[in-house]
């Protein structure tokens, strides 16, 4: 078959989450509250550590770069859905579904980095405060974060050009309610095991290996602390808990997707559900709820916006 030219599907077509009234309207509602939350939370972190001079430090850099990520990642899938919830056909362009393939794995890939690198800023803050300041200088962090970005688009890119030109002579229903590539490989007419392994190896073995790297980094962190000074240790949990928690809920989906051998729609569209909508709104939450600074930079910027728009 002649790749791309073979292909006679020019749109996929959602079966959706459910097809119920009343389930439907609750998740409308559920999903549009969390979503505008993780837009308002994300937007207000980032914007609070530009404005507040007291925030212009490395840890808070790549939080609000976290936040960006996470205001892209919820908004590649999630406004889609809310919008399809209560239309029959479900639709989405050819087109469209490989734009948000790639940007799903774009900003995943750089998230996976993101998230390494601010475990290695905990590590130096932690166990070499001394030298923090000359360890992430500015230039490190505007290093890591266009490697992260680079990471990222070349993972999604490297997955992506072994799909696009595949011959897709229907089916065209995806069991989703957005496009990614397990379920879009199935749906072509060729043979796929090998590109299906290959998505496996790519995305769930990093997956995994980020993951594990990540718990190890913080177990040393720990160990080193506790080696240091037995008083520091439940301060040194106290700052790591809300990046466990970030962590295991950023991966925790992502390997059942890609690893998992036993795929199950049901939980999968509830793991993508969870991934999409509450991972980006939690995130901010996990980050500010015992942080003391943020917290007062936040509430700094809400009072400036509110004696704006009094004085406007």
């Amino acid at each position: 078959m002649d790749g791309a030219n073979s292909s006679i599907v020019s749109e996929f077509v959602f079966l959706g989450l459910s097809n119920i009234w009343g389930v439907q309207l609750l998740l409308f509602l559920f999903s549009s509250v969390f979503y505008m939350a993780s837009l308002m939370g994300n937007l207000l972190i980032v914007f609070s550590v530009t404005a507040d001079s007291k925030l212009h430090s490395p840890m808070y850099f790549l939080l609000a770069n976290l936040s960006f990520l996470d205001l892209g990642g919820g908004s590649v899938a999630a406004p889609k859905m809310i919008y399809d919830l209560f239309r029959k056909h479900k639709a989405i362009s050819f087109g469209g579904c490989i734009t948000q393939i790639f940007f799903i794995h774009a900003i995943g890939g750089t998230e996976m980095v993101l998230l390494t690198a601010m475990a290695f800023d905990r590590y130096v803050a932690i166990c070499k405060p001394l030298h923090y300041l000359t360890i992430m200088r500015p230039q490190i962090c505007i290093l890591i974060l266009a490697v992260a970005w680079i990471l990222g688009v070349i993972h999604s890119v490297a997955q992506l050009a072994f799909v696009v030109d595949l011959p897709f002579c229907g089916p065209n229903i995806l069991d989703s309610f957005y496009c990614d590539l397990p379920q879009l490989i199935r749906l072509a007419c060729t043979e796929t095991d090998k590109l299906e392994f290959m998505v496996t190896a790519n995305s769930g073995l990093i997956s995994v290996i980020s993951f594990f790297i990540l718990i190890i980094s913080y177990i040393f962190i720990l160990v080193t602390v506790r080696r240091h000074s037995a008083g520091g240790i439940s301060k040194a949990i106290s700052t790591l808990s809300a990046h466990v928690t970030v962590v295991v809920l950023f991966f925790g989906p992502l390997i059942f997707f890609y690893i998992w051998p036993f795929p199950s729609s049901h939980l999968d569209k509830f793991l993508a559900i969870f991934d999409a909508i509450l991972t980006p709104f939690l995130n901010p939450v996990i980050y500010t709820f015992r942080n003391k600074e943020m917290k007062a930079a936040m509430r700094k910027l809400c009072y400036h916006l509110v004696s704006y728009r009094k004085v406007s």
